[in-house]
């Protein structure tokens, strides 16, 4: 398999094929493990996946803090639906009057 062989975006539509259950069964597990071997690749589509499973819980912990690491780490590689889901995130936090941390760079 291509995925096998580190091939991104093989990873990425393996990922999407576990998650969905379409032509394997389905198993989040599995996904997670390809979201995240593509996203350290840098497919932001993979990290921006893999944030809304931490958001969700769904094949991990929820962890917000996680979701928004790599939800940042897709919006600079300029995935606008990690940008979206990041600002929502981060407003919704906001709004519930939760510390977040601050981005890398930015003052706490």
């Amino acid at each position: 398999l291509a995925a096998e062989q580190g091939y991104a975006a093989a990873q990425f539509n393996l990922a999407i094929l576990f998650e969905q259950g379409r032509g394997v069964p389905q198993d989040v597990g599995e996904a997670v493990r390809y979201y995240r071997l593509a996203g350290e690749q840098g497919d932001d589509y993979a990290l921006g996946n893999l944030a809304l499973l931490y958001v969700q819980g769904r094949g991990v912990p929820q962890d917000t803090v996680e979701a928004i690491r790599l939800y940042r780490l897709a919006a600079e590689k300029g995935h606008v639906q990690s940008q979206l889901n990041l600002g929502l995130l981060l407003l919704r936090a906001a709004a519930a009057g939760r510390a977040l941390p601050a981005a890398p760079g930015e003052a706490a």
